[in-house]
């Protein structure tokens, strides 16, 4: 990563920048909700460079009903041979509605280049494809924001370590990723082509600097939330009723009902 590393962000410092940040992405659900807009948000980047935490954090106090993130999983072989962009049109937000996609339809232009999954042809095809395809969703009115998590080479084999040695993490960790560290300049220079091609005005690409993970999610969601031009909705009225009085009902005995064991009493 270019240019001098930036000082760790204070703990305290990031949790409660973290908050306002997540209330204000809250008023933006709202917003969303409220006038029918479609947000789609694309989080790019190396393996380990911070891409799933960012997007838990975006999504971590958002209504699941209108916030959704996108993961889709290795393609089947229908969808092997549809158009490549068919899988991905059918996650696309409907009135109201956000989607966070965790990779995204440029799984073409990073992983499946660079691995050879996919040919030459289908690579060059997508670079062409794909600035048309994304001009196509911004004309029909979806707010489309592109995010690349940029990691450098030490941090990422610390993390990669750090997640072999962590059984609560070790899942993350797949030979794909390990691939990818023998792959470094393959997948540089897969990324810097894919830039070319489709870092276009009506969909830029915004790059987030992630060797310190706690400024990286801080940076990209003050950048999304300055973004969109979302302002408060105020919530509707609404009135706690009191409880009717009773009417007689009695719960059954307990031993009627099959209980957890009660496990936090032996701490």
């Amino acid at each position: 990563m270019a240019g001098k590393k930036a000082t760790r962000v204070p703990r305290a410092a990031y949790e409660e920048e973290l908050l306002r940040l997540q209330t204000e992405l809250v008023k933006l659900q709202e917003w969303v909700r409220a006038t029918g807009a479609r947000l789609v948000v694309i989080f790019e980047g190396r393996d380990a460079a911070g891409k799933g935490g960012t997007i838990k954090r975006v999504a971590e106090h958002l209504n699941p009903r209108v916030a959704r993130i996108a993961a889709l999983p290795k393609p089947t072989e229908r969808e092997r041979g549809q158009w490549y962009f068919q899988r991905y049109i059918q996650h696309l937000p409907a009135a109201g509605e956000i989607v966070l996609f965790d990779r995204s339809w440029y799984n073409r232009a990073g992983v499946e280049h660079v691995m050879g999954f996919c040919t030459e042809e289908e690579y060059q095809l997508f670079l062409r494809q794909c600035p048309i395809f994304e001009r196509m969703l911004v004309e029909d009115g979806i707010l489309l924001r592109k995010y690349w998590f940029s990691v450098s080479d030490t941090e990422q084999q610390d993390r990669f370590r750090k997640r072999l040695e962590d059984p609560l993490r070790r899942w993350k960790l797949s030979p794909m990723d390990l691939e990818s560290i023998s792959r470094w300049e393959a997948y540089s220079r897969a990324k810097d082509d894919m830039m070319v091609h489709t870092d276009i005005t009506e969909a830029r690409w915004f790059v987030v600097e992630s060797d310190d993970k706690r400024r990286a999610r801080l940076n990209m969601i003050a950048h999304l939330l300055t973004s969109v031009p979302y302002h408060e909705v105020p919530p509707p009225v609404l009135d706690l009723p009191e409880r009717p009085a009773s009417t007689g009902y009695q719960r059954p005995p307990r031993d009627l009902r099959t209980y957890v064991p009660d496990h936090a009493a032996k701490l």
